[in-house]
């Protein structure tokens, strides 16, 4: 990593003029954010653009658009606003912890407190939260939303903080209340709850890295509107279940190449066990569906060299480059962003095939 970079990596960010989502390389420093456009798998430079950090605020988790819960906004001291959403849980939370830091790094005791947040939601492997919404939509043993008031006004089909916390110990999703609240924290973040009214909303937008999720008996909840949205019989013939039922192992952002054009696109890519595929995602459609994939079962995968452009492999790319090749003789040429996180994926998906 270059001299006085603090992070860098693919995020996807929301444009200013016409609002379509473009995956951007982001380089961040201590006082800059710095933002480049990326054609045939390289970095162009100079900068597309860059967010200067001083003054700026941030907002953590920001639940501005209801298609996309990974995102990150800030809003500078010229009060500009800038949306970028991470591949991941892990990932937005990384950025947000730097992000926050070099816009405090003058103020040594918020960076002490961010040190004490880093890493407060970790969700335990076992649990599935899809199982955990279903459960909480039974009619016999779930949560039932009625109507709410808060200061004065009525909300229907919401239910308390505290009832939920207290679901979830009785259900044994968690053995603790603090558990309880940090497990809510992450389905509300993952866009299968929403707040609803003033106090539950506040909580939301105070931008701490804490948890925000509030055990209360005036804060109301309710069901993300997403996760009752039926696929249509198009959608549901064309993806299959069964290959999008195992458990997410990793994902990140990974450049491909196209099998037809031979152009190189960013992708969000998805590993998932039990059973083994690999699916990818376009970043700047909102819908959260696969727009490829392929079992891992009988598949090869390995690291090719950075001298020269190997065979198959077109464009100017930057290198750090793995090859998969399935059982049916497809092959797939994918770059990562580092030679660190090449070898990552290439262990992670050996142990799959």
């Amino acid at each position: 990593m270059e001299d006085g970079v603090l992070k860098e990596g693919f995020l996807v960010k929301r444009g200013h003029i016409v609002h379509n989502w473009k995956v951007r390389w982001f380089i961040l420093r201590q006082n800059t954010l710095l933002y480049y456009k990326l054609e045939g798998g390289r970095r162009v430079a100079p900068p597309k653009g860059r967010i200067l950090l001083d003054g700026c605020t941030i907002t953590c988790p920001c639940l501005d658009y209801e298609n996309r819960p990974l995102l990150i906004k800030l809003k500078t001291r010229t009060s500009t606003e800038y949306f970028l959403e991470a591949c991941s849980r892990e990932e937005r939370d990384a950025w947000a912890f730097e992000i926050t830091g070099a816009i405090h790094a003058g103020q040594p005791g918020k960076v002490q407190q961010l040190h004490i947040l880093k890493n407060s939601f970790k969700l335990p492997p076992h649990i599935s939260l899809h199982r955990i919404v279903d459960k909480m939509h039974d009619s016999s043993s779930g949560i039932r939303p009625s109507p709410n008031m808060e200061q004065g006004s009525t909300y229907k089909k919401t239910f308390l903080g505290s009832s939920l916390v207290d679901w979830l110990i009785s259900s044994s999703f968690a053995a603790s209340r603090l558990e309880a609240v940090t497990l809510a924290s992450v389905l509300m973040e993952e866009n299968f709850l929403r707040p609803v009214g003033v106090r539950s909303m506040g909580a939301i937008r105070s931008g701490d890295l804490s948890e925000q999720f509030l055990d209360d008996s005036t804060a109301l909840y309710t069901f993300a509107e997403s996760y009752r949205k039926k696929p249509s019989p198009k959608e549901e013939i064309s993806l299959s279940t069964v290959e999008l039922s195992g458990l997410v192992v990793k994902q990140g952002f990974l450049s491909k190449q196209g099998h037809k054009r031979k152009n190189w696109k960013v992708r969000r890519f998805v590993l998932r066990r039990d059973p083994a595929f690999l699916h990818y995602y376009d970043p700047a459609k909102e819908e959260n569906r696969p727009v490829g994939g392929f079992s891992l079962r009988g598949s090869l995968v390995s690291a090719l060299e950075d001298n020269g452009v190997p065979t198959g492999v077109k464009g100017n790319v930057q290198g750090n480059l793995f090859k998969v090749i399935t059982k049916d003789d497809i092959r797939y040429y994918i770059q990562a962003s580092s030679k660190a996180e090449r070898a990552e994926w290439i262990e992670a998906i050996k142990k799959l095939t």
